[in-house]
């Protein structure tokens, strides 16, 4: 059995290819993946095989076919897989960025709110980060990261990867969140944006210090651990620990512990 994401593409591709289908062609899309995993697996459990081709992407990758394969694994089924193309390494392969480290991140939220808060959540991301957008969200998505990020992070937007309108532009976030307002975008869209670069980590002692001059000036233990914290990027419970045992005399910033207490 194949099951097709559209199953009129899959026969204009044979078509090309001069390759005539043996087996039974089945439509199987997002809106109905869950509905028909389990009618796919009874296939397979009867000597079968099944084949799952998407339209232009890679199976499972933001692409119909997780939940069969979710559910083949935890029924014991084989599963492998026949590399096609991928967005994700095609775009990481042209961008000109880091590739010895990134990882995928999909479709950020349509919710401006809520991709505000993802996008803050990947600020101290080191590695090369990989997205998925809808051309006609791609201006608001860019500044958005501009705005999370810094407009001189470097990035890349690549359009219709593979096709007829490949396009790649490379650049600062600002000069693509330029170009992305001065025309409509069209086609299919893989942002890949350079990670994070190294921060200069204080030490602990420092940290401390800084801690307990806020305490000195009238914060509580508790806020100003968190302030700091969310600024370092220590973790919040160590520094409260480590702040809490200077103050008492016990650490490496006692001196100072006691001028502020």
């Amino acid at each position: 059995m194949i099951a097709a994401e559209d199953t009129r593409r899959l026969r204009a591709l044979v078509a090309r290819l001069e390759v005539q289908p043996s087996g039974r062609l089945l439509s199987y899309h997002e809106h109905n993946e869950a509905d028909r995993a389990e009618e796919l697996l009874d296939v397979v459990r009867g000597g079968g095989t099944v084949l799952i081709v998407t339209d232009a992407g890679m199976p499972t990758i933001s692409d119909p076919g997780f939940r069969v394969v979710a559910a083949a694994v935890a029924a014991g089924i084989a599963v492998t897989a026949v590399p096609g193309p991928s967005a994700v390494l095609t775009a990481l392969a042209v961008s000109g960025l880091p590739t010895d480290r990134f990882c995928f991140e999909g479709f950020p939220s349509r919710r401006a709110g809520e991709r505000a808060r993802q996008l803050e959540a990947l600020t101290h991301e080191p590695r090369t980060m990989v997205f998925f957008e809808a051309p006609h969200r791609l201006a608001e998505t860019l500044a958005a990261m501009a705005a999370a990020w810094g407009a001189d992070r470097p990035a890349a937007v690549c359009r219709e990867l593979t096709k007829t309108y490949e396009e790649v532009i490379r650049g600062p976030l600002a000069e693509l969140v330029a170009w992305s307002e001065a025309g409509p975008v069209r086609g299919e869209i893989t942002l890949v944006v350079a990670g994070a670069p190294p921060r200069d980590v204080p030490s602990m002692v420092a940290l401390i210090a800084e801690v307990l001059a806020r305490v000195a000036a009238g914060e509580r233990l508790k806020d100003a651990t968190a302030a700091v914290a969310e600024a370092s990027g220590q973790p919040r419970r160590e520094l409260y620990a480590a702040a809490l045992t200077a103050r008492s005399g016990n650490g490496p910033a006692s001196g100072a512990a006691g001028r502020g207490h």
